[in-house]
């Protein structure tokens, strides 16, 4: 697993930077209903994608939250005052206190699907009823484009996908939560070349394949043999599922 830490100076720039992120925040806004004047956007890393959704929409306060300190940093400086730092699981917000959530490229960095569930249920305590939380989900199966890089991983050893969208759905019916719509937006910029993977496997980028271990070195080599090393192939497409938190439902006066 990567260490967010170490990884805050180059990670805008080793994941497509802003073109990257601008497809992020429009997808995202576009499920966020217009009438919403306040969205907390949950693991904000960087800023990036966090800075983006508060230009992009008159009106909209946004604050983001992170874990790792050297992210919030970097955010911090993006949104002035607009940044905390905060477990996802545990987030530090009245219930009901946001008309939209974000979780954009987070749930499948969750160790156990307890930790998915933990942070659907977080999203959803602090989301205000009619309104909606937006996140990315199957965010592995939108690296495999097909490419001849795909066909070396592909027999590397598996790892569970604690972000499907049938299991966070399911985490976020069960908050009381119910489905609406979703969209799909470009990773630009995020082709993978050969040499890169190479690169990214060292590095730690693929948590079954430990840097330094023989099996992880055995694919690297089947990497380095592939054409055009440094020519990268199609962008990734990720999904965003979007889940409204209904409004409360008035009831009539005993009398009427």
């Amino acid at each position: 697993m990567l260490d967010y830490d170490k990884e805050a100076e180059r990670y805008d720039a080793s994941r497509g930077g802003e073109p990257r992120a601008a497809a992020a925040a429009e997808a995202v806004l576009g499920l966020v209903p217009g009438e919403a004047r306040s969205l907390l956007d949950v693991a904000c890393g960087t800023g990036i994608v966090t800075r983006r959704l508060a230009a992009g929409r008159d009106g909209l306060g946004v604050t983001g939250v992170d874990l790792a300190s050297a992210m919030v940093r970097q955010a911090a400086v993006r949104l002035p005052g607009a940044v905390v730092r905060a477990d996802s699981r545990r987030l530090p917000f009245r219930d009901g206190e946001f008309d939209a959530v974000s979780s954009v490229w987070l749930l499948h960095l969750a160790e156990t699907d307890a930790d998915v569930r933990a942070i659907v249920t977080e999203c959803a305590r602090v989301l205000r009823p009619g309104g909606v939380y937006v996140t990315t989900v199957d965010k592995a199966a939108a690296h495999n484009v097909g490419s001849d890089i795909d066909a070396v991983l592909a027999s590397r050893p598996p790892r569970a996908a604690r972000d499907q969208a049938a299991l966070v759905e399911s985490y976020a019916v069960a908050c009381g939560l119910v489905p609406a719509g979703g969209a799909r937006f470009p990773g630009r910029g995020q082709g993978r070349s050969p040499r890169r993977t190479v690169a990214d496997l060292r590095r730690g980028w693929f948590v079954t394949l430990p840097p330094g271990e023989p099996l992880a070195e055995r694919f690297a080599a089947r990497l380095a043999r592939l054409p055009d090393q440094d020519r990268p192939r199609p962008d990734p497409w990720f999904t965003l599922r979007a889940f409204r938190k209904p409004a409360a439902r008035h009831r009539p006066p005993p009398d009427a």
